[in-house]
């Protein structure tokens, strides 16, 4: 069985002028990366189309090491909206070279639902995520001439927030000390790393409009607090100009195809366990301006990536999902309820029954937004007629449809069934209501998300995270949206409590204002913003030949 590079390397790609045609875009807006990738820029009529089409936001159960394959769905379904003749498009994240070279691998599909040039799309891409990395390093620098230069913002250096960053996981960089060396190496003072997809300008990135609102986001960042506690930002260092001609081109969409040639804009990937996990609103609106059907996936579960989508992007969007559909896996599903990871090839009808507790939360978590909820299982060849059988029935019994799908194997052709039915939900008439109203308490949204989403009790929060609030009520930042930086393991801030737990509460530890990004950040359990490597990490496993031919990329 070929592995998913060996499929991807196999594939025949169309030039991407004609992969553009497809759905109207002409040559003259695009900027083409080669011959199979290009940036792309609409002109002005299209742009300002109020015409937008329909939207299926594809998210999932909460990942588990036996996987979901939330991507590969994706992919998939559009595929199939394709094949039954439905003019579609894919609007995805761009992965990050942290996880590719550690354990998650890319974020590019699976088997015969795969975007492409996948080696190229897992790797450096188009350069956006460079850019991005740069961007914020350069901010980092000034920042510390700053200090160096007689300190003019009077900036307290146990206070300044901004870390560095680097798309990378290396946990040796989480705590560093900067500014040795003596008074020509600059001001000694305690910083950190955080992974570029946790980086603000990410977010900026993806929920930016155009380049003046980005400009204007990019202004509004807190980079610290000077000696009177009083918050400073990127305008008063005055980079903003200099910080979005460093993203000038990396704000424009990228677009690829599918094996099946679908066409697919990937573009900005900030983590759904640390940020919010969709890809641009900029990529997002423009498929919609130009397909029928535009299918996304938000990161990770609908506990994190769902949620954040909804509450968050939703209203910068302008557009409701017209159906979500929520993938789950017998394999995840068993492990959810206690089965050995060793054992899941076996029928093991009373773990599967165990773990559907964790598809039942998500299902009435996504549920309650008021949108048409469908679920995809995503099928392996070692599951059993009695396992999906057990699945489709507990999803029947909570009001909603379960259809099994094999878009791995299949392609486009595995996901027709699903297909068809979204057609006819997403035509259906629906009012969508939001989980929060934005001018509420930061503690009341916190303790909604944790009741209504998570199912659990409601927050605790540390002695500092309560100051914080305090602060924050007087800046008037309590009244921004809620970003929960939780584990994606389980519905808890526990990585190991999986299934559905229930009276348990979230910890939060600390807050950090994203006021470029326009969100408050809340740190819960141990929840870290710069990932380490595996005992085994991918990068391992990559190789390459005298030919170019890349092996053991997934």
């Amino acid at each position: 069985m070929k592995t998913d590079i060996e499929i991807a390397q196999a594939a025949e790609l169309w030039p991407i002028n004609k992969v553009a045609a497809t759905v109207g875009i002409t040559e003259t807006e695009l900027e083409p990366y080669g011959y199979d990738k290009a940036k792309i820029v609409l002109d002005e009529a299209k742009a300002t189309s109020t015409k937008l089409g329909k939207l299926i936001l594809v998210t999932s159960i909460n990942p588990t090491v036996a996987g979901e394959g939330k991507s590969t769905v994706t992919v998939g379904l559009a595929d199939a909206l394709a094949k039954i003749g439905q003019k579609a498009m894919v609007a995805l994240r761009e992965p990050s070279m942290g996880p590719v070279m550690g354990m998650k691998g890319g974020a590019t599909g699976g088997g015969m639902a795969q975007v492409v040039p996948m080696a190229d799309i897992n790797l450096h891409f188009t350069g956006d995520f460079h850019a991005l990395t740069s961007a914020h390093n350069t901010l980092a620098a000034v920042i510390d001439n700053s200090l160096q230069q007689g300190n003019p913002l009077n900036l307290d250096p146990r206070r300044i927030i901004w870390k560095r960053a680097l798309d990378v996981n290396d946990r040796a960089l989480r705590h560093i000390t900067i500014g040795l060396g003596g008074p020509t190496s600059g001001v000694p003072r305690e910083d950190g790393f955080d992974i570029t997809v946790a980086s603000e300008l990410m977010a900026i990135l993806t929920l930016a409009h155009d380049l003046m609102d980005l400009k204007a986001r990019i202004k509004r960042i807190v980079i610290g607090y000077n000696y009177d506690k009083e918050p400073v930002t990127v305008a008063d260092l005055g980079v903003a100009g200099a910080l979005t001609v460093m993203l000038k081109d990396a704000i424009k969409p990228n677009l690829v195809q599918t094996l099946a040639h679908t066409p697919v804009l990937i573009h900005g990937g900030p983590f759904a366990n640390i940020a919010q996990g969709t890809n641009s609103i900029k990529a997002t609106k423009t498929a919609l301006q130009l397909a029928d059907y535009v299918v996304t996936e938000a990161g990770f579960g609908a506990d994190l990536g769902g949620e954040k989508f909804l509450d968050f992007k939703v209203p910068l969007l302008g557009k409701t999902p017209d159906t979500i559909v929520i993938v789950a896996t017998v394999r995840a599903l068993k492990l959810n309820g206690g089965a050995d990871k060793n054992s899941l090839k076996n029928e093991d009808l009373p773990a599967l029954e165990k773990g559907l507790a964790n598809l039942g939360q998500h299902l009435r978590s996504m549920a309650r937004y008021g949108v048409p909820v469908v679920v995809a299982i995503n099928r392996f060849t070692t599951d059993t007629d009695a396992e999906l059988a057990s699945i489709e029935h507990y999803v029947v019994e909570h009001g909603h449809a379960a259809y099994p799908v094999t878009v791995w194997a299949d392609g486009g052709a595995g996901a027709e069934n699903l297909a068809q039915a979204l057609v006819e939900t997403t035509q259906q008439a629906h009012v969508f209501n939001p989980l929060y109203d934005f001018s509420e308490p930061a503690l009341d949204k916190l303790n909604k998300i944790v009741q209504e989403i998570y199912g659990g009790a409601g927050v605790e929060l540390s002695s500092k995270a309560e100051q914080q609030l305090r602060t924050y009520a007087k800046l008037g930042w309590d009244r921004l949206p809620i970003i929960m930086a939780k584990t994606q393991y389980s519905l808890s801030d526990d990585a190991k409590l999986l299934g559905a737990p229930r009276d348990f509460k979230i910890h939060i530890r600390e807050f950090v204002p994203k006021l470029g990004a326009g969100f408050l950040v809340a740190l819960t359990g141990t929840i870290l913003t710069m990932p380490g490597l595996p005992k085994h990490p991918a990068a391992l496993d990559i190789d390459i030949d005298e030919h170019g031919v890349i092996t053991g990329l997934s």
